[in-house]
């Protein structure tokens, strides 16, 4: 349970501001609500399966010390990351706005590209080094999935108007917190 709530937490924080909360907002102004939700819940749960096996693999061969300290400088590369932001280039953003028959398909397809190599999948698998993978799954798809909600009714109702500065500030903020932390932690370990 530990890692469900740990997953979820770090991932909420590590999707606000992202390219991917930019491109639910997106998507929400051209189709419904629940297909975008269910489109992107698909394309995550997959990535982020994807995700917790490396890191299962990647857990099982690195001493406990080791991964702690590459955790904690990943959190912190994350943090340096998300205070760069993310922006939606004209491409992804002629993609996400695009008319099709079927917007779920659209939106699996477009979500599952966009979030292989990102800042959650890395994130993803670098949690499931320290825990359990089904908790790590099941979180970091749950935190994911409950950001980009937040953005797409965030951007139903606000439009343009977000305070992206102030989002990606905090995020960055979380994320150097939890570096910190699991840095902290290697040393008593």
């Amino acid at each position: 349970m530990e890692a469900f709530w740990i997953s979820l937490g770090v991932i909420f924080v590590a999707e606000l501001g992202d390219k991917s909360q930019l491109m639910a907002m997106t998507f929400a102004t051209r189709f419904k609500p629940w297909p975008v939700l269910a489109g992107i819940t698909l394309a995550t749960a997959v990535v982020h399966l994807l995700s917790v096996g490396l890191g299962g693999l990647i857990g099982d061969a690195l001493p406990t010390k080791a991964i702690a300290v590459v955790a904690g400088l990943a959190f912190l590369g994350f943090a340096l990351w998300t205070l760069r932001g993310d922006e939606l280039s004209d491409e992804e953003s002629r993609k996400a706005e695009r008319t099709t028959r079927n917007a779920l398909v659209a939106v699996t397809v477009a979500f599952f590209l966009s979030e292989l190599g990102d800042k959650t999948m890395l994130a993803t698998i670098t949690l499931a080094t320290q825990h359990g993978w089904f908790g790590t799954w099941v979180g970091s798809t749950v935190g994911m999935v409950a950001a980009d909600a937040l953005a797409i009714v965030a951007g139903r109702m606000l439009g343009k108007h977000l305070p992206e500065k102030v989002i990606r500030y905090g995020a960055a903020a979380a994320f150097a917190v939890f570096g910190i932390l699991l840095l902290a932690e290697a040393l008593t370990l």
